[in-house]
């Protein structure tokens, strides 16, 4: 029997329940924007992760999402599954119940109740609500002449994850790439001010913590008879050092690496001015990466088809 991945459980849940335009947060009567998203430990939480990362990293899942949409979130419930090796150490508590009230203070949501339980393992639900202030921008919406544009570099969080995966001396790495990748994987930030001044002027967007190329064919395919050209590489300074140095792909690295959680978006050539403005006001950085044309749901760099790959559940790998 074949396995089904991860967008094959969800589309079969989507086609019975009738949900049409799947994206990453669902707009209720045009006033409520409501997310939800599952930290697991075995596939979430790799090795050097505190209890109080391992929970607000649970937390960055939705704020994320809610900014590719400029949605300020307002509360949040949170749901624990707690291993019973976890339930008998009071550090452990302690160090999540820290981990929600840093995430709480730094993204400005409320944390208002949830329940917990025993599992095999940890496991954090966390389901969160927000009030859109303009037209919530969808996956579908981007149109031939659109500027693809990404709320910074990639490379960071792949290559951290490889470090922390890899006995210490099998990497070669500077100490500043370490410092900044390893972060990248244990404290992820996600671009919330970004998406909060930005994303008025979105005409589709996501976020990208499934892979800066899933990212890209989601919104190509979604979209209404568009492909997506990339003309610049957003890759993080260092990464074809590290790579080099290490024996790795850095197209893999920025592409399909995954767990970084920029926002990923395309913007009408008439807005596009409009949109450096407000970044600058910001203080945020905008980057041109580029362009939507006419075609059928592909994305292609320096006119090569990419591999619609990033990370999945489920899948086979």
């Amino acid at each position: 029997m074949t396995k089904l991945d991860e967008k094959q459980i969800i589309r079969i849940f989507a086609n019975k329940l009738g949900i049409s335009n799947l994206d990453d947060v669902a707009l209720i009567d045009k006033g409520i924007v409501i997310k939800s998203d599952m930290l697991v430990a075995s596939t979430d939480v790799p090795s050097g992760m505190k209890p109080w990362q391992a929970a607000r990293k649970s937390i960055v899942s939705c704020i994320s999402d809610l900014a590719a949409k400029g949605v300020r979130p307002h509360a949040a419930v949170i749901s624990l599954g707690i291993p019973k090796s976890c339930s008998t150490r009071r550090p452990d508590i302690e160090g999540l119940a820290e981990g929600f009230a840093i995430a709480s203070n730094e993204f400005g949501v409320k944390i208002v109740g949830g329940d917990t339980n025993e599992a095999g393992e940890l496991v954090i639900d966390c389901t969160m609500i927000g009030f859109p202030r303009f037209k919530v921008p969808t996956r579908s919406g981007a149109k031939p002449g659109d500027f693809v544009i990404v709320s910074g570099a990639f490379g960071f969080a792949p290559a951290g994850l490889a470090i922390l995966l890899q006995d210490a001396n099998a990497i070669t790495v500077s100490s500043s790439f370490r410092k900044h990748a390893v972060k990248s994987v244990l404290e992820p930030h996600p671009r919330q001010s970004f998406g909060l001044a930005l994303a008025r002027y979105f005409s589709s967007s996501i976020d990208s913590s499934d892979g800066l190329a899933v990212s890209l064919y989601e919104l190509a395919s979604q979209s209404e008879g568009v492909d997506i050209i990339i003309y610049g590489i957003p890759a993080v300074e260092g990464l074809d050092k590290f790579a080099e140095e290490n024996s790795l792909d850095k197209h893999e690295l920025v592409f399909h690496g995954g767990e970084e959680y920029e926002i990923v978006a395309t913007i009408s050539h008439t807005k596009i001015r409009q949109a450096e403005a407000a970044a600058r006001k910001a203080g945020v950085s905008l980057h041109v990466i580029g362009r939507v044309q006419r075609g059928s749901g592909n994305v292609f760099v320096r006119n090569k088809l990419l591999e619609n790959r990033g990370y999945m559940h489920f899948h086979k790998r």
